[in-house]
């Protein structure tokens, strides 16, 4: 009885997971293999980071269905990114496109790097300037008097 009912448990699931494919028919395998090269290259809206092509959301499958549709109806590489990103924003795209919007993202870790490089150019060449074993600050002739009367009053104790 046992067996009977993890039987039926196991292939319910089985066809919960088989429903989750989506099968497309294509003109040839040029559009088949530009459809999950651009499903694979546009993130889904929802998910935080995942495309098209993996995502289960719903409006991950209704991308998948437009994608398709486009591209059966003709439209190239170009016309179907720039109508996902005209409707979702550069968000789709997980290689942003260069323009103002994105300069930082392009240019942001070029030169936090930089900046990097010199401050630590400035701070070793500090370094070298500091001869060891002379203090780096020097003592007036009144602080080294005081300094001299409370090493004496310490060594009296």
């Amino acid at each position: 009885m046992v067996r009977h009912a993890l039987f039926v448990i196991l292939l319910t699931l089985s066809g919960l997971v088989s429903a989750a494919i989506d099968t497309y028919e294509f003109k040839d395998e040029v559009t088949r293999e530009r459809f999950q090269s651009l499903a694979s290259e546009l993130r889904c809206p929802k998910c935080q980071n995942q495309n098209i092509a993996d995502s289960n959301s719903p409006i991950a499958k209704d991308l998948r269905e437009e994608l398709h549709r486009m591209l059966q109806d003709g439209a190239n590489d170009q016309q179907v990114v720039d109508f996902m990103v005209g409707r979702y924003g550069e968000f789709v795209l997980y290689r942003p496109r260069m323009s103002e919007q994105t300069y930082l993202l392009w240019y942001g870790p070029a030169v936090l790097l930089l900046i990097g490089v010199v401050v630590v150019l400035l701070v070793s060449g500090k370094r070298k300037k500091a001869e060891p074993g002379k203090p780096k600050t020097s003592l007036s002739d009144a602080e080294k008097l005081r300094l001299d009367q409370l090493l004496k009053q310490e060594q009296d104790k």
